[in-house]
């Protein structure tokens, strides 16, 4: 548990809940006053777990917090979580849209909507809360959000509504190809060669067809070559990161890029968008989602 601001009691809870982890931050308005985190993540528990590890780890901040409002982001609001918050579709204003969780006596606790877009299917649930913290901090921001992850996200912003987005699985197939895969006898993901990474990314974004057989080439070159293990993995890493932007080309082309993610993978995402003339805005994760859960905690009142 971190301290940050205690000068005055909470008013509300932000809540970042995750497949993984469950993040906690005890609010005075837009102030932080605490903050914690757990790995009681959505993969975790069952729907009537929910409530009882919410409560247990709101009592570790060691205060009074009875009955002040939970506002939760993330897959808390999946099928599988504690309460099902329904989809958006788009085009659609992103500014969070909530639902409350019933039966829980202890206090209200509300959940963030996610987004969907029918053609082609995708879906988001808890990037649109960051996009709505964008919103918050820059209103007239007009371009493309990428939220580099996992399953990184790629947003196009008009006129203050979301208008279409694409999902792109680069970093879970990093992480299968690299654990996984025949490649993982022959990938060192510590470290960083900059001058690997940049020339696999431009070699796929060029031709991302040709590009595709330097996966198998990488553990041939291993073999053959002695390729070093560092270098062989940040090869993979700008293959993918590579294809991943040849395939929504038309979204970033031309545009200013908003990148929300750890600055690690977003300075990698930022690097080759810039060696493609395209501008970028870094925003670091916790501020950003932190603004968006803000801006939902100040419409609570319009919930039922």
């Amino acid at each position: 548990m971190t301290a940050l601001n205690t000068d005055a009691p909470p008013d509300w809870i932000a809540a970042d809940w995750g497949t993984t982890h469950l993040r906690l931050w005890a609010m005075r308005g837009g102030e932080v006053a605490l903050k914690r985190s757990c790995d009681q993540g959505m993969g975790r528990l069952t729907p009537a777990q929910f409530g009882p590890v919410l409560e247990a780890e709101i009592a570790q901040f060691g205060m009074d917090l009875a009955g002040i409002p939970v506002i939760a982001c993330g897959m808390v609001g999946s099928r599988q979580g504690w309460a099902e918050a329904p989809y958006r579709a788009t085009p659609t204003d992103p500014r969070t849209k909530l639902i409350q969780v019933a039966n829980h006596a202890a206090r209200p606790v509300y959940i963030a909507c996610g987004i969907r877009q029918d053609a082609p299917p995708d879906v988001m649930r808890g990037e649109e809360t960051q996009i709505a913290g964008l919103l918050a901090q820059t209103p007239d921001f007009d371009g493309v959000v990428c939220l580099p992850g996992t399953h990184t996200k790629w947003v196009r912003l008009r006129a203050d509504q979301i208008e279409r987005f694409q999902s792109c699985m680069t970093g879970e197939l990093f992480e299968l190809l690299a654990k996984q895969s025949v490649l993982r006898h022959t990938l060192d993901t510590d470290g960083l060669d900059l001058a690997a990474f940049d020339a696999a990314c431009a070699e796929a974004l060029a031709d991302p067809a040709r590009a595709y057989g330097g996966l198998f080439q990488l553990r041939a070159a291993a073999l053959l070559d002695n390729l070093d293990p560092t270098s062989a993995g940040s090869r993979l890493s700008g293959l993918l990161i590579g294809w991943e932007l040849a395939a929504v080309r038309d979204l970033w082309a031309g545009r200013t890029v908003a990148l929300i993610g750890s600055p690690k993978l977003a300075a990698l995402y930022g690097r080759v968008l810039g060696a493609n003339g395209v501008a970028t805005q870094d925003y670091p994760t916790e501020p950003i989602t932190l603004a968006g859960l803000h801006a939902a905690w100040q419409t609570i009142g319009a919930c039922s």
